[in-house]
């Protein structure tokens, strides 16, 4: 049985908006759809103009509404609903645990500023164990468009699997294409030593160096997906700038996370922050070890 997809809802445009994109993913992957509101009751010594009751009773009727429209919009999706009674962040993170996907949305503010991304979305994301979408509100590309690629950045061969697997997967379930992406820069001068040297000539030059680890990183999975087509696209420059310019008129951007806990906590990398502030198109992010 496939997976759900997981939708976080909190009563807001962004989130609604991101639970119709989550019913057009679950359609195309033909999986089951899953709305959690998560809400924790205040401590009785709390102020507040709402009692808890009314809160709850208010979540259930948007949980039921958000249902009853999808159903109606999308009959060929079964939608359940959730109601959990704990902090968000913890529940998001426990019921995208067993998801195909963890979907959020995100407020737009314009084509500069991109994401307006809260502190929820952001722990989710460092915290998540599986692939967590982040979809911008009233943005023209907010559904991805079914014609549109999927773009997906791989730097790192041995370790990209989770994400160019998620992005072949996804491209097949919608019947478009995918567009891998690789940058790269210059190394440093204390690089050039020999072996560096005799390298750089067997693969004949940087850039056909490049274009070969991405060529031998997605053939597994052109192989496993023969019938999605692929662009290979390798470019000198920052990883960040690149992948955006990529993105521009994708479906879906996808980019990998490392899977560790620093001393600081839970954190995104510099190129996931850029796609999520200023991609157009939804973006997911996909924790890898």
């Amino acid at each position: 049985m496939a997976r759900p997809i997981t939708v976080g809802l909190d009563g807001s445009p962004e989130s609604l908006d991101a639970a119709d994109w989550a019913a057009r993913e679950a359609r195309w992957r033909h999986a089951p759809l899953r709305l959690v509101y998560a809400w924790a009751p205040l401590p009785h010594t709390a102020r507040t103009a709402q009692a808890p009751e009314v809160r709850e009773e208010w979540a259930r009727g948007l949980l039921d509404d958000a249902e009853a429209d999808l159903a109606s919009r999308h009959p060929e999706v079964s939608v359940s609903t959730e109601l959990v009674t704990e902090t968000a962040v913890p529940a998001l993170v426990a019921h995208g645990a067993d998801a195909e996907m963890l979907v959020l949305g995100c407020r737009g503010r314009g084509a500069v500023a991109g994401f307006l991304l809260g502190s929820v979305a952001l722990q989710v994301l460092g915290r998540s164990t599986r692939p967590v979408v982040l979809v911008r509100h009233t943005s023209h590309h907010a559904h991805g468009a079914a014609g549109s690629d999927v773009v997906v950045g791989i730097q790192n061969p041995p370790e990209s699997a989770a994400p160019i697997e998620f992005a072949f997967a996804t491209a097949a379930a919608r019947g478009v294409g995918v567009r891998a992406v690789r940058a790269w820069v210059l190394p440093p001068v204390f690089e050039y030593g020999p072996a560096y040297l005799r390298a750089l000539d067997e693969a004949g030059g940087i850039e056909p160096g490049e274009r070969k680890q991405l060529a031998e990183a997605v053939l597994p999975w052109r192989e496993k997906y023969p019938r999605v087509p692929v662009t290979e696209h390798v470019e000198m420059g920052g990883v960040a700038e690149v992948l955006l310019t990529s993105a521009e008129g994708a479906g879906l951007v996808v980019v990998g996370r490392h899977i560790h806990r620093p001393a600081m906590g839970p954190r995104l990398g510099h190129v996931a922050h850029a796609l999520l502030h200023h991609a157009a198109c939804p973006v997911a992010v996909v924790p890898h070890g």
